[in-house]
């Protein structure tokens, strides 16, 4: 009776163990899609607020403070440093279009 109960506690245990690792990988691969979703976003973000303020050639405080917050998640989420330039040339331009003019 012993050896039955020892069997069933151990398959038991190898289920439950099993089960959670299924789950564990398919929250990570979950986890992953939505980071490199997230990524994804946030680069072409970036890019779209560089096209527009370089072609306009300033880009107002508040959309600077916007571009910041962006970059330091996309950096913070593993984004590598293609990204960096165009970043720093945004941060770059001029605050206002009358510091256009002069």
């Amino acid at each position: 009776m012993a050896t039955i109960i020892s069997t069933v506690i151990s398959s038991l245990t190898a289920a439950v163990v099993s089960g959670v690792i299924v789950y564990v990988k398919g929250v990570r691969k979950e986890n992953t899609a939505i980071k490199e979703g997230m990524l994804s976003l946030l680069r072409a973000e970036i890019i779209r607020q560089h096209d527009k303020y370089t072609q306009r050639q300033y880009c107002p405080i508040y959309a600077k403070d916007a571009l910041t917050k962006a970059y330091a998640a996309y950096h913070s989420l593993g984004g590598n440093g293609t990204i960096t330039k165009i970043y720093n040339e945004t941060m770059q331009l001029p605050e206002t279009a009358e510091e256009v003019k002069q």
